[in-house]
C-alpha cells in the first residue's frame, strides 16, 4: 500500500521545514515498525541530495566504507572517497552539498546504528551541524532512527553541541482506532469495528503489523496465522522489538513483564521492589518506555508525582505476553481453540480499558468536554478492605469529575443489583478519601451501550465504541 494514512500534522511539519527558508534540523523517531521511512520517502519521493541508511550489527570501518559508497552514488563519481572516521565523511558530505543549488534534502535514516562505541560519530555530526550546515540556508538534514532512547538522549537531551540544535521533532505514534479503520479499508478489509477493536486490542495501531492482515481470511484466522503457527511473523517480532529501541533491553523487557500481570498497574515503588531496581537506571527505563509509548503513566488522584500508576499500554507486547511467550501448544489454531476461554475474556476486557485510556480526546468529545480544562487521573482507595479502584478520573475545570467504568461485552451492558451498589459504594468511598467538593459522576464506557433496566439509573453518561473511531 503506497497511501499515506493519517499523519496530517507530521506531514505539515515535513513541509515546513523542507521549504523552510533556514537550514534545519528534522528528526523523526518512534517504535519498530510505525512507519518513520515510510513518511519520509512518500512526502519527499525519494529526492534527496544525500540519503544513507545505517545498519545494524556492522562494524564503524563497514559502516564508513557503505557511506563512501553513498557519497560516489549522490556525487556521480567514479570512485568512493576514501573515509577513515566519522570526520572525514561528514567533510566529503559537505563538499558534496556544497556542489549542489537549491534546497537540499539529507536523510541519514537509522542513525543510531551508525554510532558505535569509541566511534567519532555523534563528535562529527555536531561538527558537521554547528560548523556549516547551521551557517547555510538551504539544508534540510532529516535523521530517523527506531532506538528511540538514543534519539532523545543524543540529539533531544543532548548535553554538548546539539543542545537546542533540533529545529523540529517528528514523533510517530500508533494509529487511532480511526486510522485504522481507514488503513484496513484501503488494504481490502471490510470489517465491523467490532472486530477492529479486537484487532486493535491484539496488535495496536501499528501500520506494518496491520499490513501483515490478509483482508479473505476472518480476524480469527489472522490471529492464528501471524501469532500461533509456526514461525509466524508476529511470534518472532518480540525480542527483535525490544532490542531494536533500547540498550540493555532485558531491563525493560522485565518491567513490561511485570505491567503485564498488573491489571490495575503498579507504582514506581511497587516496580522497584519486585525487580530490585532502583535509582536513575529505573527513572530511565520507564520514561523511556512512556516517551515509546509503551506504558502509560497516570498520576494518582489528589496524589503528588510520586504516586504515579503505571500500566502497560503497548497491545501488542501485552498480547504477546499474555498469550504467546509461554505458548507449548504447538496448536496453530490455537486462537480459534480458546478464543471464548476465560483467559481471552479477563484480556479483552483489560484491553478495552486500555483502548479507552489511549482514546480520551474521543471521550471527552463524546461528553461535549473538549473545550473544558480536565485532568485525567486514577484512584485507588486507602482502605485495604475493600481495594477500590477508578481507572479512568476526569476532573473537570466545570467542577463535575467523570468516574470512568469501562466494560467490553459483545451486546449492550446490563448493569444487575450487585454492579449497581457496587458503583454507589466506590462513588461513596471516592468522595469520602478524597473529600472533593466537586460533582461526581458515573460514566461508562461499552462497546454497544446500556440496556436500560431498574439499575442503569446510576450511570449519567454513556460513549459507547463507535465514539471511540471518532477522529
Amino acid at each position: 500500500m503506497n497511501k499515506l494514512i493519517g499523519r496530517k500534522q507530521e506531514i505539515a511539519e515535513l513541509k515546513r521545514c523542507c521549504e523552510s527558508n533556514r537550514s534545519e534540523f528534522v528528526i523523526v523517531y518512534g517504535r519498530r515498525r510505525i512507519g518513520k521511512t515510510f513518511l519520509v520517502r512518500q512526502f519527499t519521493r525519494d529526492k534527496y541530495a544525500f540519503s544513507y541508511v545505517g545498519v545494524r550489527g556492522i562494524t564503524t570501518r563497514q559502516q564508513l566504507e557503505n557511506f563512501a559508497l553513498a557519497l560516489q552514488q549522490y556525487g556521480k563519481t567514479s570512485f568512493a572517497p576514501s573515509v577513515n572516521n566519522w570526520m572525514e565523511a561528514f567533510r566529503h558530505l559537505r563538499q558534496l552539498l556544497e556542489r549542489r543549488s537549491g534546497r537540499k534534502i539529507v536523510f541519514i535514516d537509522e542513525m543510531p546504528w551508525m554510532d558505535k562505541a569509541k566511534s567519532d560519530f555523534v563528535n562529527a555530526l555536531e561538527n558537521f551541524w554547528n560548523g556549516w550546515a547551521a551557517a547555510q540556508d538551504d539544508i534540510c538534514l532529516i535523521a530517523c532512527g527506531s532506538a528511540t532512547s538514543w534519539m532523545t538522549d543524543k540529539l533531544i537531551y543532548n548535553t554538548g553541541g546539539l543542545h537546542n540544535r533540533i529545529t523540529c521533532r517528528i514523533y510517530l505514534r500508533p494509529f487511532t482506532l480511526a486510522e485504522t479503520e481507514e488503513y484496513l479499508e484501503a488494504l481490502g478489509c471490510r470489517w465491523d469495528r467490532f472486530q477492529i477493536a479486537q484487532c486493535y486490542m491484539a496488535m495496536g495501531g501499528v501500520p506494518y503489523y496491520l499490513s501483515l492482515i490478509r483482508p479473505g481470511n476472518s480476524l480469527m484466522q489472522n490471529i492464528d496465522r501471524l501469532y500461533f503457527h509456526k514461525n509466524a511473523e508476529l511470534r518472532e517480532e518480540f525480542g527483535e522489538l525490544y532490542l531494536s529501541l533500547f540498550k540493555n533491553a532485558n531491563q525493560y523487557i522485565d518491567v513490561v513483564k511485570a505491567l503485564s500481570s498488573k491489571r490495575q498497574g503498579m507504582t514506581r515503588q511497587e516496580i522497584s521492589q519486585q525487580l530490585n531496581i532502583t535509582g536513575s537506571g529505573l527513572t530511565r527505563t520507564l520514561n523511556h518506555l512512556e516517551r515509546c509509548d509503551f506504558i502509560l503513566g497516570y498520576s494518582s488522584f489528589g496524589s503528588k508525582k510520586k504516586n504515579v500508576i503505571y500500566r502497560l499500554t503497548d497491545f501488542y507486547t501485552l498480547f504477546y505476553l499474555q498469550f504467546v511467550a509461554n505458548d507449548r501448544s504447538q496448536d496453530e489454531h490455537w486462537w480459534e481453540h480458546n478464543m471464548n476461554s476465560p483467559q481471552v475474556r479477563a484480556w479483552q476486557g483489560f484491553s478495552f480499558e486500555l483502548l479507552c485510556m489511549l482514546h480520551l480526546p474521543q471521550i471527552k468529545q463524546s461528553l461535549s468536554i473538549g473545550g473544558i480544562a480536565t485532568a485525567t487521573s486514577s484512584w485507588r482507595s486507602n482502605n485495604a478492605e475493600h481495594h477500590y479502584q477508578i481507572d479512568m478520573v476526569i476532573d473537570r475545570a466545570d467542577r463535575i469529575i467523570n468516574l470512568c467504568e469501562m466494560k467490553f461485552s459483545v451486546n449492550r451492558y446490563m448493569i444487575d443489583r450487585d454492579y449497581e451498589m457496587l458503583l454507589r459504594d466506590r462513588m461513596a468511598w471516592f468522595i469520602a478519601e478524597t473529600k472533593t467538593r466537586k460533582a461526581p459522576v458515573i460514566t461508562m464506557i461499552t462497546t454497544y451501550g446500556i440496556l436500560p433496566n431498574k439499575h442503569s439509573g446510576i450511570v449519567q453518561n454513556e460513549v459507547t465504541l463507535d465514539d471511540l473511531f471518532n477522529s
